[in-house]
């Protein structure tokens, strides 16, 4: 029973991690990534659809990004959602695709987008906490209930601690990794 919670509270936190990469994509480094646009919708015959599922999103080169649309007619659409999620870019719109030509990043910009992978690092953090909180809850709950001992339920709650500093850890390594990637010029 105590394996099912440490289990458990693994798998909850490995989620956590991946979430934290997920989020990461978002964030703007030296080399444009298509997955800037990922939480961009549009209008697609009445359905606000993910972009990324009504045209082809390709990284051209180290500062352009080219949208192709399955149907040219969504062309302005796409322009008009791009336009409206202000992510520090003008679509440029040929009939056909739409381009987004990022300039370099300036030094701020980059020391910016570190902090926003600090600050998503911290809420990964706290929400690896909240897990940790979740399963001392059960072990202390099994304890009321007299399913185990008071020192089975120390050692459990030992065991959680080490379970958190160890994705508290990987976490901050993630961070780590993602501000280099961004600082890199």
């Amino acid at each position: 029973m105590l394996n099912s919670i440490y289990e458990d509270t693994k798998q909850s936190m490995e989620k956590s991690i991946e979430a934290l990469k997920r989020d990461y994509g978002t964030l703007r480094t030296g080399k444009v990534n298509p997955s800037i646009l990922d939480n961009i919708t549009v209008d697609y015959y009445g359905t606000q659809t993910p972009l990324a599922q009504v045209a082809t999103i390709l990284a051209a080169d180290a500062t352009t990004i080219n949208i192709s649309p399955w149907e040219k007619h969504l062309v302005g659409s796409i322009e008009q959602a791009i336009q409206a999620a202000n992510i520090g870019v003008n679509p440029n719109n040929n009939g056909e695709s739409v381009q987004l030509f990022f300039p370099p990043m300036t030094v701020e910009q980059r020391q910016e987008s570190a902090k926003g992978a600090k600050a998503m690092t911290d809420n990964a953090k706290v929400a690896i906490r909240n897990i940790r909180k979740s399963a001392n809850d059960k072990i202390k709950k099994l304890l009321k209930d007299k399913e185990i001992t008071e020192d089975e339920s120390k050692k459990a709650q030992d065991e959680i601690q080490k379970i958190t500093d160890s994705f508290v850890a990987k976490a901050d390594e993630t961070f780590k990794t993602k501000e280099a990637e961004i600082l890199k010029v």
